[in-house]
């Protein structure tokens, strides 16, 4: 998982989060964080005070200052006289309210070791580069090669300044790119609306010509039909004239046959005759074939097109190739 404060990936320890090795300069400014909380109280009662009072001893006073070596509140007096005694007469005390900075409060707090309660880490193992105490180096680090703390954090702060100017140009390099990719974004989005837009006029056109043509080629079949069923139906009528006089004279004959005297016979026998031979001087496929010359329609798609012509849908092709009608009767 990456680490919250630099991201840089980390394995978890086997024995969970707790093994994983603290970050001192962290665990002081939550400290300090701690710290400014509690000032922002009306009164912050002093430590000193509050232990006599449990004895009975006196009441407890609001605390003005704060030493970060002990890490405790003191009022004026106690104050004074925690500053007057020779083991804590180096203990930087802070004034309370005076809303230091955290990261402030947190270089003045001391590093204590995790192992050893209230040992001041004062101790740097070059070998296994871990801070320490001096109770760490007697029991673990003893045979190590190690130095004082504050000589090794002179060339470390060395160190860690080139790296940070080094890290500030990279950042400002960094920095810079961000316009350019928001540019260049900028740029692509613009050109491929561009590019979307024509795709649609395009399409929007095209879609419009194929209407244009569908409604072109319907209108040509349409007429098409309506011409040649009118043929049909005039042909239709003609043939169905002829019937009905072909079965008029058909019935009168039979009529005449089977119930004609002699007198009716040699009347109309005659008549009849050349009725029948001008019946049948009419040629009815001949004159269908002649009324309905060969037709024959068919729908030709895009890849079969000339390229000259601009229908996009296709064409209407009219051919000779029409089966004669009533072929085979």
């Amino acid at each position: 998982m990456p680490c919250p404060l630099c991201r840089k990936m980390f394995t978890i320890p086997e024995d969970g989060l707790s093994e994983i090795q603290k970050n001192f300069f962290v665990e002081k400014l939550r400290h300090a964080r701690q710290l400014l909380v509690e000032e922002e109280a009306s009164c912050v009662l002093c430590d000193v005070c509050v232990d006599r009072e449990q004895s009975g001893t006196e009441t407890s006073e609001c605390a003005t200052m704060y030493c970060v070596q002990c890490q405790r509140n003191y009022c004026e007096q106690c104050s004074r006289s925690h500053a007057g005694m020779k083991l804590s007469a180096g203990h930087v005390q802070v004034k309370i309210g005076k809303q230091l900075k955290k990261e402030e409060i947190a270089l003045k707090l001391p590093a204590t070791c995790d192992i050893h309660q209230g040992k001041e880490i004062d101790v740097f193992c070059l070998e296994c580069e871990l801070a320490i105490c001096v109770m760490c180096f007697i029991k673990s680090h003893k045979t190590h090669d190690c130095s004082d703390i504050e000589e090794v954090s002179v060339n470390l702060r060395k160190q860690m300044k080139g790296d940070t100017g080094k890290v500030t140009q990279l950042l400002k390099e960094t920095r810079e790119v961000l316009p350019r990719i928001e540019k260049e974004k900028r740029d692509l989005i613009k050109h491929l609306a561009g590019i979307e837009y024509e795709i649609t006029t395009k399409a929007e056109k095209l879609i419009a010509a194929i209407q244009r043509d569908r409604v072109k080629l319907l209108s040509e079949v349409e007429s098409i039909k309506l011409k040649r069923v009118k043929q049909l139906e005039t042909v239709k009528q003609e043939v169905e004239q002829h019937m009905a006089a072909l079965e008029s004279f058909k019935r009168h004959s039979e009529m005449l046959l089977s119930s004609g005297t002699a007198c009716d016979v040699t009347r109309s026998g005659n008549s009849l005759h050349d009725r029948a031979n001008e019946l049948m001087m009419y040629d009815v496929i001949s004159h269908v074939d002649r009324s309905l010359p060969s037709f024959n329609v068919s729908f030709l798609s895009p890849t079969a097109l000339d390229k000259d012509n601009g229908n996009l849908i296709g064409s209407i092709i009219e051919t000779g190739l029409f089966d004669t009608l009533f072929a085979g009767v």
